[in-house]
């Protein structure tokens, strides 16, 4: 064997060398290269790693010990009324997009994150939903008369 392990012209398991990471296929022992932590990502505003002297908000504090807000309580009732009524184990973000702007709220604030590829906008506290169909009101009506008659 010779004195210069771990090459990239080395053939079988090692044939990436671990400290520059560059060969042809094989393993890389990721104990050596950079720690995904410790990449400066652009921050966004949504991280919820805790560092030295970060603590959890009342917010996510109270929810994570099962007490809840009126606010987390309306929510999670209205998401789970929505599963049940459509049959949906794992409603989908759409789905829970839907909820939140049927709950009544409305984009009339700025972000507090940043995302890039994203944009901002704002709209009236009393703008609608526009989550139903036209007719929507009609539709749902006809259907619980239809649904008392035939019980």
């Amino acid at each position: 064997m010779s004195n210069q392990a771990n090459t990239p012209s080395e053939k079988g398991p090692m044939a990436v060398n671990p400290f520059t990471g560059s060969g042809e296929g094989g393993v890389v022992d990721r104990r050596l290269g950079l720690d995904r932590r410790e990449l400066s990502a652009e921050a966004t505003g949504l991280e919820r790693r805790r560092g030295r002297g970060r603590r959890l908000s009342d917010f996510t504090k109270s929810a994570e010990e099962g007490e809840m807000t009126k606010e987390q309580f309306l929510f999670l009732s209205a998401v789970d009324a929505f599963k049940k009524a459509n049959g949906k184990t794992f409603p989908t973000w759409t789905d829970v997009l839907e909820v939140v702007r049927l709950l009544g709220y409305r984009k009339t604030c700025r972000s507090e994150i940043s995302l890039r590829n994203a944009e901002d906008w704002l709209e009236a506290a009393d703008t609608p939903s526009n989550t139903r169909p036209q007719r929507w009101a009609q539709r749902e009506r006809i259907d619980r008369e239809r649904a008392q008659k035939a019980a």
